[in-house]
């Protein structure tokens, strides 16, 4: 597996130069004391933390695995350390209500240690991502007793968090789940059901996990207004509805793992099969509400997922650097660069240096594009008046992009980083084939990308008329009219996703399969003009700086200027495969796929 180095200089860059980070926290009251020294500092530890600590570890993990035996999950050997030093290191509250001993940073900042955790161990990551999503459904739903009781231990690391919805025979629709609530008399329910595909279930890094479950009353209506959210914890409170005062918990609930999955990748993530048998649980909230209180959750985890597939891009990206420097192969073209050696490092030739510079587009593109959505979480829920609305509405719209977009993009990076090894990144041993593994689940977990797309599309962009895009739209054109070298084409690629989306919204009201028909390729397009409107922002920050000559800048604007010739013209193909409509999708008539 390739050494991992945080890219401290351009995370530096897209949150002080892009976003101007310092000037945001300081109109924010709840972060108008962070500097940009504590910044860098926190971003410093993180880049110590998961360079020296958890990314030497990701390969033996993956080739061990986990262990299921008698309803037990034991994982790798050393995660039990590496979660010890996530929290004795305070990473769990990173952005955690300081009511609850958290340290309230901003989404912004954290998106960038999430970054790092993942590029160093993504089936790693997986543990302390998904306890932060459960701190943060909590605290935003949960009861004030409930959060007193379990977010201290979350934010500590004590204890870890799981959503617990999949159905063996529901996948994504919620609406048909069986799993069952019945009421008691204490105020409780017994949770009786099967969850699959349950990641961090059961393990052995915590003594206590914080389980999120979907059920449903025996008398509850169908689909998803039937729905209600349980917390229900892996370790029973005492009689008093608390734990120890010493914070010794009770007995085991009635939850057990039954099974392990043996997948493709992420080995090192133990993916559960969970029998709840009567297992006690406590309403969060109000009954019927569940499914619209565990999206407070999906989202965060979608943005992180996104997150997952740019930090396994970079990882990719830094090993195939490496390698593509120091493996000599052939001559290069305009004539020999190492005279003295056999032959010439493999950088020195064009069709490798197209798959460096297209990871290399891809992750510093997609570190901008998360890094903005961060941004926007933050003026959403510490904002204020307009400002605080728009956050909002951008948030709800570029979160299914977010995860779709860099998902694929990462996806296909570590493909490109594996390619330039040549049969060296097929073999376990270069730890390339692992990244493409690993890669590969973030693109159907949390809401495949396909059906991120029909969010995108349907929901955010359809049902409304646009009116959340056209804002965006009219930002990103003022952008191009200021841009001197990208304005022509940064400007085409606006005016064709406006002309797409009114052609959409129009076509929908006639055709009932116009949004299934086009949705990826409209998210693809959407996803790349974003792109290319953050490429066009930096390159114009990169060429402002009073040392522009440093080498860093030059080669930001280079890579800007490679995006615009070499990766946003594939728009158009979008664009095409837009409006051939939806007609020969669907003229094929069932039997006859088969031959």
């Amino acid at each position: 597996m390739p050494a991992y180095t945080a890219p401290l200089r351009d995370m530096q860059f897209v949150l002080f130069d892009l976003f101007g980070a310092e000037r945001v926290w300081a109109q924010l009251p709840a972060f108008d004391q962070l500097s940009r020294d504590l910044a860098e500092a926190v971003l410093g530890e993180a880049a110590r933390l998961m360079g020296e600590v958890i990314a030497p570890n990701s390969r033996a993990a993956d080739e061990f695995g986990v262990v299921w035996r008698d309803g037990e999950v034991t994982t790798a050997p050393g995660y039990r350390e590496a979660w010890r030093a996530l929290a004795q290191g305070g990473w769990q509250g990173l952005s955690g209500n300081t009511d609850f001993g958290g340290q309230n940073m901003p989404k912004l900042l954290a998106l960038m240690v999430e970054e790092m955790l993942c590029a160093a161990d993504v089936a790693f990551s997986l543990y302390p991502v998904l306890s932060s999503g459960a701190a943060l459904l909590l605290e935003a739903h949960a009861s004030a007793e409930q959060k007193a009781q379990y977010l201290p231990p979350l934010y500590r690391g004590d204890w870890a968090g799981v959503m617990c919805l999949t159905e063996s025979h529901a996948g994504s629709d919620l609406g048909i789940i069986r799993t069952r609530a019945e009421p008691q008399a204490d105020g409780s329910y017994h949770i009786s059901g099967t969850k699959i595909f349950i990641t961090g279930g059961e393990h052995d890094l915590t003594d206590n996990i914080v389980h999120l479950v979907l059920a449903r009353l025996p008398d509850a209506p169908a689909g998803t207004k039937g729905i209600s959210l349980f917390v229900v914890p892996k370790v029973l409170p005492d009689t008093h509805g608390l734990f120890g005062a010493d914070g010794t918990p009770g007995g085991r609930n009635a939850v057990r793992c039954s099974a392990v999955e043996h997948k493709m990748g992420i080995h090192a993530s133990s993916t559960c099969v969970l029998n709840y048998d009567g297992a006690t649980g406590w309403l969060i909230g109000d009954l019927g509400r569940g499914l619209n209180y565990m999206f407070t959750m999906m989202n965060y985890e979608r943005l992180t997922v996104g997150v997952q597939g740019l930090g396994a891009g970079e990882r990719s990206f830094q090993g195939a650097l490496a390698y593509a420097r120091e493996r000599l192969q052939g001559r290069a073209a305009g004539g020999a660069i190492n005279s003295t050696g056999p032959a010439d490092p493999i950088i020195a030739h064009a069709d490798v240096r197209r798959m460096l510079l297209n990871q290399k587009v891809i992750t510093e593109g997609g570190r901008a594009l998360a890094a903005y959505v961060g941004l926007q979480l933050d003026l959403a829920k510490y904002g204020a008046g307009a400002e605080q609305q728009l956050a909002e509405q951008r948030v709800a719209l570029l979160t299914p992009i977010a995860k779709a977009f860099l998902t694929d993009q990462g996806f296909d990076c570590c493909v490109l980083g594996q390619q330039i090894f040549g049969g060296h990144g097929y073999i376990r041993e270069s730890g390339m084939e692992q990244l493409v593994r690993d890669a590969r689940i973030t693109q159907i977990y949390e809401g495949t990308n396909g059906i991120q797309a029909l969010d995108l599309l349907g929901r955010k962009v359809v049902a409304n008329g646009g009116k959340t895009v056209w804002p965006l739209l009219a930002e990103m054109r003022a952008c191009a009219a200021g841009s001197r070298e990208f304005a022509a084409p940064l400007g085409a690629a606006i005016d064709d996703l406006e002309t797409i989306t009114h052609w959409l919204i129009e076509r929908a009201a006639t055709d009932a399969h116009a949004v299934n028909a086009a949705a990826v390729d409209y998210l693809n397009h959407f996803g790349l003009t974003l792109s290319a409107w953050l490429w066009a922002r930096a390159a114009a920050v990169a060429a402002a700086q009073a040392d522009a000559a440093d080498g860093f800048y030059r080669a930001k604007i280079q890579a800007a200027q490679f995006f615009f010739a070499r990766c946003l013209p594939r728009i158009y193909v979008h664009s095409a495969a837009i409006r051939a409509g939806s007609a020969g999708l669907m003229a094929l008539a069932v039997d006859e796929f088969a031959y």
